[in-house]
């Protein structure tokens, strides 16, 4: 399967879906006029992805999202957790600025509420 890049814009990430590493990567600013179907691409990729049981690491490098937005990052990793749960290996890094407490804060709920290998990495 191909890397697939979907480029930031405006008001859009960056995604990365690399099959073959089995990485996932979504950074930037998060407000697209339809979250949804901006990240239909993504939830395809990640259903293709556990249905072949890859070894996965999903980066979150967001500086901004919306609420929206946050549903489609509560998707996500609510599929990582279930992938996890039913013995799927798979890691998460949330990244956030060293200065940018929301995000931490943020990235400390989420990971409250799984089980899966949760990273915080402060840049």
């Amino acid at each position: 399967m191909d890397k697939i890049l979907i480029q930031k814009t405006k008001s859009s990430p960056e995604i990365i879906m690399d099959f073959d590493k089995g990485l996932l990567e979504i950074s930037g600013e998060s407000y697209p006029e339809n979250a949804l179907s901006f990240y239909k691409p993504v939830f395809e990729w990640l259903d293709k992805a556990i249905s072949s049981k890859i070894e996965l690491t999903v980066n979150f490098k967001l500086n901004y999202f919306n609420t929206s937005s946050s549903k489609c990052v509560i998707d996500i990793l609510d599929s990582i957790e279930n992938y996890f749960q039913n013995s799927g290996k798979v890691s998460v890094n949330w990244y956030y600025e060293e200065d940018d407490d929301d995000m931490m804060e943020t990235g400390e709920e989420f990971s409250s509420d799984l089980k899966v290998p949760f990273k915080m990495i402060s840049y």
